[in-house]
């Protein structure tokens, strides 16, 4: 049973790393297209990560552990003062000539959730398959889309393709089968507090992300149909949250 279960959670973690990368993937192959439309991919992304936040992840998350409202703190300041640490000190000594932090930070916000995803996967399917295979269902859906949009944000930034391409596969992909080779042997030791307390500091991440980061880039393009994107973004993630339920 054991190895089933290792093995499931191995092959579901792949399968999202998959998705993400297949995300980057698309976005790389037609950059034109994609820089053409990055208000709406960010716009769309915005909608899923704000609207997972606040609708399952927060509530989860203190349910599951009395620190959870310090831990949403502590990621959401965390992620914040990340990027004041990059944009005041790193470019302030090296005379960065781009606004690397714009793209760096997100990219560490959006790969620490991903990250986050992988411990989860091994805790659902250590409690049965069925509640690991209904988690995975909801969980690999954002991964399409946030694979693109930390790639966007990083050639925004000033990375070039290749680069951003890397970093956002290393970030967003790599991180969630390695959050679960890493906490798959832990499981027993992962208690329930633990996991929530984690959970509350991913969702304070991607809240900024979300919010601080996408959604001021969206309003400075100022495109006609971004709002029709995020209310779609919205719509992708009441559908991941029914499919949990």
């Amino acid at each position: 049973m054991v190895t089933f279960s290792f093995a499931a959670v191995v092959l579901v973690s792949c399968l999202a790393c998959l998705v993400t990368a297949a995300g980057i993937y698309a976005i790389s192959r037609h950059e034109p297209w994609g820089r053409a439309h990055s208000a709406y991919f960010m716009s769309f992304a915005a909608g899923v990560l704000i609207s997972v936040s606040f609708m399952h992840i927060i509530p989860r998350a203190f349910e599951m552990s009395p620190a959870g409202p310090v831990s949403l703190l502590v990621g959401f300041l965390g992620i914040y003062l990340s990027n004041r640490f990059v944009r005041m000190y790193v470019c302030h000594e090296y005379e960065c000539t781009r606004d690397y932090a714009m793209g760096v930070i997100p990219m560490l916000g959006i790969g620490f959730h991903s990250f986050i995803d992988g411990v989860i996967y091994s805790v659902t399917f250590n409690v049965s398959a069925l509640t690991g295979v209904l988690a995975a269902i909801g969980m690999v859906l954002h991964e399409f889309p946030e694979g693109i949009v930390t790639f966007i944000l990083l050639e925004r930034a000033g990375f070039s393709r290749r680069k951003s391409a890397l970093y956002a596969f290393l970030a967003a992909a790599l991180s969630t089968p390695l959050g679960t080779v890493i906490s798959f042997p832990l499981i027993e030791s992962i208690s329930g507090p633990l996991l929530g307390s984690l959970l509350a500091a991913s969702a304070g991440a991607l809240v900024y992300v979300g919010a601080v980061h996408l959604l001021p880039a969206v309003e400075a393009e100022n495109r006609r149909y971004s709002v029709l994107a995020l209310a779609a973004g919205v719509a992708v993630a009441l559908i991941i949250m029914m499919s949990k339920t």
